[in-house]
This record gives C-alpha cells, sequence and structure tokens, in this order.
C-alpha cells in the first residue's frame, strides 16, 4: 500500500453550486467522508436565478428552491458543508493539503473543483462607487428595489437577456444595452425579449460611465445613501454620446472561472478554466474538476450536474483503488 496515513476527508469539494453538490450526492452515497466547502451560500449562482424551465423534471421551478433541493439531498446523504474558500491547495505523495482562508489546513485522498464563476465589470467610473446602490450584478437580489421604475441592462448573452425578461416583472421599463446587433442566445429566448413590450433594445452602444447622487434618508442623524441616476452611453459606430436616465444598471458581460487559489497552472488553459478530460480528471491524479470552472462548450445547471456526478464517482473509484496503484 502507498499510504497509510489517515487524512481528515476522503473527498473535499470546493463549491456548493449545482456541480459541487452533484458531486457530494453520488460521493456521499458511495460511502465515502466527504467535505463540501463554499466561500457564499450553498447552491451557487442557481439561488440567484429566478425562474428555471429547461432542468429536467420540473416544468417550472425557482432557482432558490432548486439550489436548496441539491443542498438538503447532498446532506442527505451524510456529506458535511463547511462556509470557506480555498487559499491553496498541494498534492503531497498521496495525500492533498487543502489550505483554507482562515490558515487551517485538511488532508484529503482526492479534490473536486467545483467553484464556478464570477461575473465581469464593465470597468468604468462609478461602477464600484455605485455598486449595491444601483449597480447590480443578480437581477433576482435587487429587481424588487426597483418597482415600477425604468432600469437598464448591460450584455449580448443569455444572461443579460433572460434577466432582462425577469425585470420586466417589476420595472416599468427596461433599455438593453448590447455593443452589437448579434446576441449570443437562440432564437425563441431572443424573440421572448424582442416581443416583450417593457424591453427597448439600444445595440450598437456601450456604457462609458454610471452618475449618481447622494440622498438623505435619515436627517437628525445625517444619513445619506448614494443611488444611481444616469449613465452615460456611446454610439460605437457614430460615436456620439449622451446621457440616459435610469434607477440602476445590471450588468451581465461574461464571467471568469474562480481558480485564483490554483497554483498548479498546468491544468488551467489561457484564460485559467479548468482542463479535464471525459472523466472530468485533470494532469494531476485524484484531482477533478466539474461545472462553470471547467473547458466546457455549454455552462447550463444541466451540465454542471452532469460534470459533478461524474466527478464525484469517479473520485469514488480512485479513492477506493488508490492504494493499488
Amino acid at each position: 500500500m502507498k499510504n497509510h496515513i489517515k487524512p481528515d476527508w476522503d473527498l473535499i469539494i470546493a463549491g456548493a453550486g449545482p456541480a459541487g453538490l452533484s458531486a457530494g450526492i453520488y460521493a456521499g452515497r458511495a460511502g465515502l467522508k466527504v467535505l463540501i466547502l463554499e466561500a457564499e451560500a450553498p447552491g451557487g449562482k442557481v439561488i440567484k436565478t429566478a425562474e428555471v424551465e429547461n432542468y429536467p423534471g420540473f416544468t417550472s421551478i425557482m432557482g432558490p428552491e432548486l439550489g436548496m433541493h441539491f443542498y438538503n439531498q447532498a446532506m442527505a446523504q451524510n456529506c458535511e458543508f463547511m462556509y470557506s474558500g480555498i487559499q491553496e491547495f498541494q498534492k503531497n505523495d498521496a495525500l492533498f493539503e487543502v489550505t483554507l482562508m482562515n490558515g487551517t489546513v485538511l488532508k484529503s485522498y482526492a479534490l473536486i473543483v467545483a467553484t464556478g464563476t464570477k461575473e465581469n465589470k464593465i470597468g468604468i467610473p462609478g461602477e464600484d462607487e455605485y455598486y449595491g446602490n444601483g449597480v447590480s450584478y443578480c437581477a433576482v437580489c435587487d429587481a424588487a428595489f426597483y418597482r415600477d421604475r425604468e432600469v437598464t441592462v448591460v450584455g449580448g448573452g443569455y444572461a443579460a437577456v433572460e434577466e432582462a425578461d425577469y425585470l420586466t416583472r417589476f420595472a416599468s421599463k427596461v433599455t438593453l444595452i448590447h455593443r452589437r446587433q448579434e446576441f449570443r442566445v437562440d432564437d425563441r429566448t431572443l424573440q421572448r425579449a424582442r416581443e416583450n413590450q417593457k424591453i427597448e433594445f439600444l445595440l450598437d452602444h456601450v456604457v462609458t460611465r454610471v452618475n449618481g447622487e447622494s440622498e438623505l434618508v435619515n436627517p437628525e442623524k445625517g444619513i445619506t445613501k448614494k443611488k444611481v441616476t444616469s449613465i452615460e452611453i456611446k454610439n460605437v459606430v457614430t460615436n456620439e454620446e449622451r446621457v440616459h436616465e435610469t434607477a440602476a444598471l445590471f450588468p451581465f458581460i461574461g464571467a471568469k472561472p474562480i481558480t485564483n487559489f490554483i497554483k498548479q497552472k498546468e491544468v488551467l488553459d489561457d484564460n485559467n478554466y479548468v482542463v479535464v478530460n471525459e472523466k472530468m480528471e485533470t494532469k494531476i491524479k485524484g484531482l477533478y474538476a466539474a461545472g462553470d470552472v471547467r473547458v466546457t462548450p455549454l455552462r447550463q445547471i444541466v451540465t454542471a450536474t452532469s460534470d459533478g456526478s461524474l466527478a464525484g464517482q469517479m473520485a469514488v473509484e480512485y479513492i477506493q483503488h488508490r492504494d493499488y496503484e
């Protein structure tokens, strides 16, 4: 046998989105001692999604409800959960040494990276200043704050179009700004948005600045609160610039993989996504990746759960045969 040291866990899973929780369900059900780490809330981006209509088994289900189903099922398979991100990890001999953000080091036979992605920022003046006060990257979280008001969405992919449609449930009008004429969505999704009378398309434009003001919310204590009042936009064809009044800005312009804790660059591609084979294996034995964090042509809930189940099962087989390599 190669390894006689008993680790803290058989398997550590970084990330509690659909991929990580699915991996936990399969590994836990196989009898492994599983720890799932999550720096934010269990469920991942699913809990920030309003209505899910393309996950098999549910004609329609709210994202937070689906995320809670994933979490409860993983916990029912005796997985354990810990609120923590990863600082780094190393593989020494047959064990992974995972360092948490608080400096604690945990050991396991295998590690699954399912940390997902983080939304990109536009990178314009005022974007950071008014974050949480009119600039939001989560329509589900903040849409209700802008009931009967005009808001703006930026982007040309599924997230932008679908979130614009969702926002019309609250806002009186949604302006969808995109720097091109073409969208990266299927015809049905785009057509539904075009038929929504509350959505106005503003194409060939970019946002260059977020403007706002401070509102006195408690005169006695002198407490003020910032709020967005407008954005500055530019026509990329004519270079014409103008001010567009809006109560909120929702950028949905892509995302980057959360892999900053991975020092082993041989497992990453040029865009820092994790490279795996058909078994979700990386170049490092015992290290797997699943979901949005890996190189994949499609990032959806159903593909993440598929990745996670496969990574979980492959980790089970790896751990069961680790002494015979």
